[in-house]
């Protein structure tokens, strides 16, 4: 059972998606990735911990889906850290959950701003990073190896001329979030446009500001994962083109992490891919080990 509620974060209201879970059981707090809504490609993973008997909740950033916030379509990295700050703290509200015991998990993106909350709070029981971006100047290098230089130079100049409108007190220059290769966009991986439609949901929306390449530069959560003191499962795509690999694991070696491998890309553990179940069965098995999970009701048998 699903229910949607709001919760505020720096003033603005963020929607957000409760799935519950057995009464007195950890929450599973869920951060997306890049432009990521909560209807694209989160429920399915949400509706599984729920399944499992623990809560789990989604949730939009500030611009971005059901939320308000404006500019729109914007990436903070900054911001988004507090919007899952503010989840947390939503999320410990809720009736049924262990307010004790909070799960982060993150996906690409949201895979480093859970290193980074669960950093500094005190109530986090465990992590769980999916395909994680965990440095933004390791990106940029992985960049290099699967674009040509004249596209690169061209996404940094659209990056450059939309932080410039913005400081002028103007709205961003936009660029798609997805595209195909040869294309302007955030992401121009061959397969990349046809693997994120396949989970977009009815409010995500193809489009940024263009300053995000600037942005991802400063991403660096992987400095936070020395100081994580609470277990944390690191699920690695082995031919990952977006997230490097390399990066992921240093940080997972830092912070004491169990880490799993799938042989996909950036995409293939969302459901309908083929390592989603594999790696929905190992983060379960890691909670069960890590934090008490109570079993759910089971429905009445008449007869």
């Amino acid at each position: 059972m699903s229910t949607t509620f709001d919760f505020t974060s720096a003033g603005v209201r963020c929607a957000a998606t409760h799935f519950a879970g057995a009464d007195g059981a950890p929450v599973v707090v869920l951060a997306h990735g890049l432009a990521g809504t909560q209807d694209a490609g989160m429920f399915p993973f949400a509706e599984a911990f729920a399944a499992a008997g623990l809560h789990a909740v989604t949730f939009d950033y500030r611009g971005f889906g059901a939320s308000d916030g404006s500019p729109r379509q914007v990436v903070s990295l900054a911001g988004q850290v507090a919007d899952l700050h503010a989840a947390v703290d939503a999320a410990k509200r809720l009736p049924g959950v262990d307010a004790g015991r909070v799960v982060l998990w993150g996906v690409s993106l949201g895979g480093g701003h859970v290193v980074s909350a669960a950093a500094e709070r005190d109530d986090v029981a465990a992590v769980v990073s999916v395909v994680p971006m965990v440095d933004g100047l390791a990106a940029a290098r992985l960049a290099t190896k699967h674009h040509a230089p004249g596209q690169l130079l061209a996404s940094t100049g659209r990056g450059l001329a939309s932080a410039v409108r913005r400081r002028a007190g103007r709205g961003p220059s936009m660029i798609p979030v997805v595209a195909r290769p040869g294309e302007p966009g955030a992401l121009t991986l061959e397969g990349a446009y046809e693997d994120y439609l396949s989970i977009a949901g009815p409010t995500w929306r193809n489009e940024i500001a263009a300053d995000v390449v600037l942005e991802l530069g400063t991403r660096a959560p992987a400095k936070a994962a020395a100081s994580l003191e609470v277990p944390w499962l690191v699920q690695v795509a082995d031919f990952d083109r977006s997230a490097p690999l390399q990066a992921a694991m240093k940080a997972a070696y830092a912070g004491r992490a169990e880490v799993r491998h799938y042989p996909g890309d950036h995409f293939d553990l969302f459901a309908g891919k083929p390592f989603h179940e594999a790696a929905l069965e190992h983060a379960l098995h890691f909670l069960r080990r890590h934090v008490s999970v109570p079993a759910p009701e089971l429905e009445p048998v008449n007869g």
